[in-house]
């Protein structure tokens, strides 16, 4: 009997299956170091304690895509081993900060299934929910991979697509206990822009662009412990290279993105998101912004702002799609998240 596991294929996988991913992990500040050097991050809510306390915070909490790279990664073993993409993401919530000392784990249910007419794939839909160690909720998030099948000729299972919403209202956020930027510090955080300087339409070209090393997309992927194989086996793609993580596109394009949205401090909502076509490295990644909405919260001075955040290779800003709705071959990333930022 193999002891060895090679990963669940489509034909695996059932609806309404919960499971309940291996590997509980421990942080501390050293994944803020190590994620501070990878992408290079430079929020002041989560650079300093200081800084954050005087927002009504304990101490400056991990970043909020460290929670998210974290659970991911815990996943993948049982989602997305033997995925060919991971397609999307949708009712994405930050429940709880996640802080230095806390210990994480994953579990997923299966809520969607669908085989591809081909009959060599098929996509499935889960529902994750990363706890700590007091078994509470600190993210969720539903995400759909396309995986390939191992027996070809297993029997397709009744297709079952979920319902998901467009976007999360602002009630649906969770601001953080204690939160307030009714005495926010403009210089410290790097931009005088606060969330009535922003229009709603206003785009925002971030400017800068971050070229993608292969180096530094293998130890992102090692420290997330992320194992799929198309991120480490070039025989595992056709062409035979490594397909950069999405969850790392992401992480760039937002460090990018502090140019003009310094003060966007927080994502605490993931309206939805698709990797739109894949990144390899030498790619050259840089972003732009839409603000899509704006509302208050209850947490004194917080405002929430919704925004579009686009991710390319090279494409002129505020480009996306070609004249007949298909993404434009050089956009890598199309999100649409909400965040925190002083009234």
């Amino acid at each position: 009997m193999t002891k060895t596991n090679a990963g669940r294929f489509f034909e695996d996988y059932c609806v309404g299956e919960v499971i309940n991913h291996a590997v509980p992990r421990t942080v501390s500040g050293g994944e803020r170091a190590i994620y501070h050097m990878l992408y290079p991050a430079r929020h002041a809510l989560y650079s300093s304690d200081l800084f954050a306390q005087r927002c009504g915070l304990p101490m400056s909490p991990l970043d909020d895509m460290v929670a998210f790279h974290i659970i991911f990664g815990k996943t993948v073993p049982d989602i997305s081993l033997n995925a060919l993409a991971n397609l999307g993401y949708a009712e994405g919530r930050w429940l709880a900060p996640v802080w230095p000392g806390d210990t994480l784990r994953s579990r997923s249910e299966v809520i969607g299934i669908k085989e591809n007419s081909n009959g060599k794939s098929g996509v499935i839909w889960v529902r994750t929910t990363g706890l700590n160690q007091n078994e509470q909720a600190v993210i969720e998030y539903v995400r759909w991979v396309m995986v390939r099948k191992s027996d070809l000729n297993a029997r397709s299972p009744e297709a079952v697509i979920p319902t998901l919403s467009g976007s999360l209202s602002v009630d649906q956020l969770v601001v953080p206990e204690g939160l307030d930027f009714s005495k926010y510090d403009f210089d410290l955080a790097g931009e005088p822009h606060r969330c009535s300087d922003y229009e709603i339409g206003e785009k925002i070209n971030h400017v800068d662009g971050v070229t993608i090393e292969e180096a530094e997309h293998m130890l992102a992927t090692r420290l997330w412990q992320n194992t799929a194989k198309v991120h480490f086996d070039v025989s595992a793609r056709p062409e035979g290279s490594r397909l950069i993580y999405g969850g790392h596109v992401i992480s760039m394009a937002r460090t990018l993105s502090f140019n003009g949205l310094a003060n966007a401090q927080m994502i605490v909502g993931l309206n939805g998101g698709s990797h739109a076509n894949p990144c390899i490295y030498g790619d050259t990644i840089r972003s732009w912004s839409e603000v899509l909405e704006k509302a208050p919260t209850k947490a004194p001075g917080v405002y929430a702002i919704r925004l579009r955040l686009v991710a390319t290779k090279g494409g002129a800003p505020f480009e996306l799609r070609s004249a007949d709705g298909k993404y434009l071959p050089d956009v890598l990333l199309d999100l649409d998240y909400w965040a925190l930022m002083p009234a």
